[in-house]
C-alpha cells in the first residue's frame, strides 16, 4: 500500500474485443436506446392521462416503467458514446454513480415486481378482499418504501465503496460499472462490503423473490381450481404478460450472477447480461401492450383525442 498509486478513471472493455462491429453495434443500440424510451414513455403517458387505466395494476406498470426508463438512461448514453469516440474511460465517481443509481434501480423493482404479482394473487385468489386491500394509498406506500429502502441501501454499499483504494490495474471487462468487477479492482480488505451486499442481495433478491413465487404458485393452484376452461384461461392472461416479466428478468440475473467469473464464460456473463440491463427493458412495453386490450383502447382513445384536437 505504501507504494500505491491511486487511479483517477476507470476503463472500460465493454465489447472493444469486437471492432470491426463497433458502427454495427453503435446503431443496434441506439435503434433499443430510441424505442425502449419511446415505449416505456408512451405507457407511462397512459397510465397518467387515461381515467380508465388509473388502477392497481397500471400504476405499478407505470413505475415498472419509469424503472426501464431510468435503466436505459444510466447504462446505454455511456455505451454509445464508447462506441461511437472509442474513448471507454469513466471517472472514478462517474463510475460509483452510475452503480448506485443502476444498483437502486435493481433493488426497486425486485419489490415492484413482488407488489404486481400480490396485486394479481389478490385479484384471481382473494376477489372480494381486493379493493378493501389494494387501494390507492397502500399502493403509493408499497412504492415509496420501495424506493427508500433500495436507495438508503444501496447508499450505504456505495459509501463503503467509495472507501476502497484503487491502486491498478483499471481495467473493467464489462460495459458498465457493476459490483463484482469494481470490487476486484480494489487493492484492500473488502471483507464488509461483501458481508453488507450479501445481506443487501438476501433482502432485495431473494426475499422479494420468494414473496413473488409464492403469488404465482397460490396463483396457478387458484387457476388449476376453477371449473370453467374459458375461466381459467381468462384468469391466466391476466397475470401471464407479468410472469413473462418475472421470468425474464429473474432468470437472466440468476444465470449472470451464478455463472463463475472465468475467463472462458466472461463473454457469456456480458451477453447474459445485455438481456436484463438492455433488452428487458426494450420488451416489457412490447408485452404489456401487444397483450392487453385495456392499453389497445387506451391507444385508442389518445389517438382519437389528438385527431380531434
Amino acid at each position: 500500500m505504501g507504494n500505491c498509486t491511486a487511479i483517477m478513471e476507470f476503463i472500460l472493455i465493454g465489447f472493444g474485443n469486437l471492432q470491426d462491429l463497433q458502427p454495427l453495434l453503435f446503431l443496434l443500440f441506439l435503434i433499443i436506446y430510441i424505442v425502449t424510451i419511446t415505449g416505456n414513455l408512451l405507457i407511462i403517458l397512459l397510465t397518467l392521462t387515461d381515467q380508465q387505466l388509473h388502477t392497481p395494476m397500471y400504476f405499478f406498470l407505470g413505475n415498472l416503467s419509469f424503472l426501464e426508463t431510468c435503466y436505459s438512461s444510466i447504462i446505454l448514453p455511456k455505451m454509445l458514446a464508447n462506441l461511437l469516440s472509442g474513448e471507454r474511460s469513466i471517472s472514478i465517481s462517474g463510475c460509483l454513480a452510475q452503480f448506485y443509481l443502476f444498483g437502486s434501480c435493481v433493488g426497486i423493482e425486485t419489490y415492484l415486481l413482488a407488489a404486481m404479482s400480490y396485486d394479481r394473487y389478490l385479484a384471481i385468489c382473494r376477489p372480494l378482499h381486493y379493493t378493501s386491500i389494494m387501494h390507492g394509498k397502500f399502493c403509493v406506500q408499497l412504492m415509496t418504501g420501495a424506493w427508500i429502502d433500495s436507495l438508503l441501501a444501496n447508499g450505504i454499499i456505495l459509501f463503503l465503496m467509495a472507501q476502497l483504494p484503487f491502486c491498478g490495474p483499471n481495467i473493467i471487462d464489462h460495459y458498465f460499472c457493476d459490483f463484482v468487477p469494481l470490487e476486484k479492482l480494489s487493492c484492500s480488505d473488502t471483507s464488509l462490503i461483501e458481508l453488507v451486499t450479501f445481506l443487501s442481495t438476501f433482502i432485495f433478491t431473494i426475499t422479494p423473490f420468494l414473496m413473488t413465487l409464492t403469488s404465482y404458485v397460490c396463483i396457478i393452484l387458484t387457476i388449476l381450481k376453477m371449473p370453467s376452461i374459458t375461466g381459467r384461461q381468462k384468469a391466466f392472461s391476466t397475470c401471464s404478460s407479468h410472469l413473462t416479466v418475472v421470468c425474464i428478468f429473474y432468470g437472466t440475473i440468476i444465470i449472470v450472477y451464478m455463472l463463475p467469473d472465468t475467463p472462458t464464460l466472461r463473454d457469456l456473463n456480458k451477453v447474459f447480461s445485455v438481456f436484463y440491463t438492455v433488452l428487458t427493458p426494450l420488451v416489457n412495453p412490447s408485452i404489456y401492450s401487444l397483450r392487453n386490450k385495456d392499453v389497445h383502447k387506451a391507444l385508442r382513445r389518445v389517438y382519437c383525442k389528438v385527431v380531434f384536437l
